[in-house]
C-alpha cells in the first residue's frame, strides 16, 4: 500500500495524519470478495475512501509531484502516471497479481508496479538533488515455510527484491529496515508496529550519520 500513503503524504497530509487513515480505513473496508477468476479479492471500495481525503480525482489537485508505478499485463511493461485521472490508477497500483483483480482501464489490465519495479527510483531521478529510497520488503532467510500462502508470499517478496536492486543503486540514501522480513503482504492489522519498524530504523540511521538530514536540508 505505499501508493496510499505516497498519495496522501502528496496531499499534504503529515505523517501523523497518515498513520491515522491508514489505522482507521481497515483491509475490510477497502475490498470486496471477488467473484471473477482474476483474484480473490478487489479494490474497487477503496474510491470510496479515497474520496473521504482527497478534494479531487486528478493529480493536479496534489500539493507535491506524485509519480505512481503500474504494471501493464497485457505488453508487459512498467508504467509511471503522473498527470490525469488518479483514483482508479491508484487503485490499480495495489492490485498484487493473483490476490487482487487487476484494474482494467482503456482495456488494458493493469496491476501493482511492483510487479516490474518495486522501487521506481528512476521515475524521479533526474528531478531529485538527493534521493531517498524506502524498500519494505527486505527477504531475510526464511527456514521454513507453514503452507502455499507463506510459499506465495515469498515468491512474490523475492521477485520483488530482484526487481528493486538496480534501483537501490541509484538512491544516494536506502532506508530498508531488516525487522520488515518478520511482516507478511496482508499484515494490515499490524499497521502500527510496521510503521514503528520504519520509525525506529530510519532514527538510528540518523543517529549513526548513515542519513544526514541535517547537512541534507542546509545543502
Amino acid at each position: 500500500m505505499g501508493a496510499v500513503v505516497g498519495v496522501l503524504y502528496a496531499a499534504g497530509y503529515s505523517p501523523g495524519g497518515i498513520k491515522k487513515i491508514l489505522i482507521e480505513e481497515t483491509f475490510s473496508r477497502m475490498t470486496g470478495f471477488s467473484w471473477r477468476r482474476t483474484g480473490l479479492y478487489k479494490l474497487e471500495k477503496m474510491k470510496l475512501a479515497l474520496g473521504k481525503y482527497l478534494t479531487k480525482d486528478d493529480f493536479s489537485a496534489l500539493k507535491k509531484p506524485f509519480y505512481l508505478g503500474l504494471s501493464n499485463l497485457n505488453d508487459a511493461t512498467r508504467e509511471v502516471k503522473n498527470s490525469g485521472p488518479l483514483f482508479d490508477y491508484l487503485i490499480a497500483s495495489c492490485s498484487v497479481p493473483g490476490i487482487f483483480a487487476p484494474i482494467v482501464l482503456d482495456e488494458v489490465n493493469y496491476v501493482d508496479g511492483g510487479l516490474i519495479c518495486n522501487l521506481p527510483a528512476s521515475a524521479i531521478r533526474d528531478k531529485c538533488k538527493y534521493l531517498i529510497g524506502s524498500h519494505v520488503n527486505f527477504p531475510g532467510k526464511k527456514d521454513s515455510f507453514t503452507g502455499p500462502k507463506a510459499i506465495l508470499e515469498r515468491s512474490i517478496n523475492l521477485g520483488i527484491t530482484q526487481n528493486a536492486q538496480p534501483e537501490m543503486e541509484i538512491c544516494d540514501f536506502l532506508v530498508d529496515p531488516p525487522e520488515m522480513q518478520n511482516y507478511s503482504l496482508f499484515d494490515f492489522s499490524k499497521i502500527e508496529e510496521i510503521i514503528e519498524v520504519g520509525y525506529d530504523h530510519t532514527k538510528k540511521m540518523i543517529e549513526n550519520g548513515e542519513l544526514p538530514v541535517e547537512k541534507l536540508r542546509t545543502k
